[in-house]
């Protein structure tokens, strides 16, 4: 009984993150899962997933209540996201736990730095349209999918600070696409690694179930922050899983 409820309240913790910064929570249960209970790579990746589908559902559908996600740009990224994550996902399943616990740090640490140069570099304002649109959109969504089928992260990470620099959208804008673009991806992902038996039920349904009740609380925290402030602690949030992780490498 105990354990379940520390597996409700640490889900309610990583949705209310997810919904803050538009990445279903599963960035940081991967390494909260490997650290705390000593999981290895791919079943933290895989269990965090049952968690992070049904967040990013929820969270999708909050965000287009707010900011409208415009459908001829969720459906390049998201076409693109579910194919490239089918194949990402096929190739983690391979891939020794160890080693992907190293590219995983290394994906979280480049991340941080790309995310780190950001705050300190003047760019553009956001645009009120986008700047590119087809088959540009389709490229991030592949690049992003691939990533997120081999970490298990659903693509947002990757597609939310691209869409923000090289798009030209705002952020809240940003994480609403990336949201679209990981649902199928995350799906997809999911299934592949539950078929190869990269899941910890046990933990993962109650963790599931604390995020379902959180994440619409997050999503109402990122629409009320400065810009400036929900960036620079989406990067404070990648370095902080980065250390997590590094301790068990």
């Amino acid at each position: 009984m105990i354990e379940l409820v520390m597996y409700l309240v640490l889900g309610a913790a990583l949705g209310t993150v997810g919904g803050v910064f538009g990445i279903g929570g599963g960035l940081i249960a991967i390494p909260a899962l490997g650290v705390l209970f000593g999981l290895d790579q791919q079943i933290a990746q895989g269990t965090a997933l049952v968690m992070v589908v049904p967040n990013v559902m929820l969270a999708l559908w909050r965000y287009h209540q707010r900011n409208r996600i415009e459908l001829r740009h969720a459906l390049p990224l998201a076409s693109m996201g579910f194919c490239f994550a089918w194949i990402g996902s096929i190739w983690a399943v391979g891939v020794d736990a160890q080693v992907m616990r190293v590219g995983f740090v290394a994906f979280l640490i480049a991340l941080s730095a790309y995310n780190l140069l950001r705050m300190f570099i003047a760019t553009a304002p956001a645009a009120s349209q986008m700047r590119y649109s087809w088959p540009w959109l389709g490229v991030l969504g592949a690049a992003s999918g691939t990533m997120g089928g081999l970490f298990g992260v659903g693509g947002a990470v990757v597609a939310t600070p691209v869409l923000t620099s090289l798009f030209g959208t705002t952020q809240v804008v940003a994480q609403g696409l990336s949201l679209a673009l990981a649902l199928p991806s995350t799906g997809v992902t999911l299934v592949t690694y539950a078929v190869h038996h990269q899941v910890n039920w046990s933990i993962a349904l109650p963790m599931a179930a604390g995020g379902l009740l959180s994440i619409s609380w997050g999503v109402k925290i990122a629409h009320s922050m400065p810009e400036r402030m929900l960036r620079g602690l989406f990067c404070g949030f990648l370095v902080l899983c980065a250390v997590m992780l590094a301790f068990k490498v």
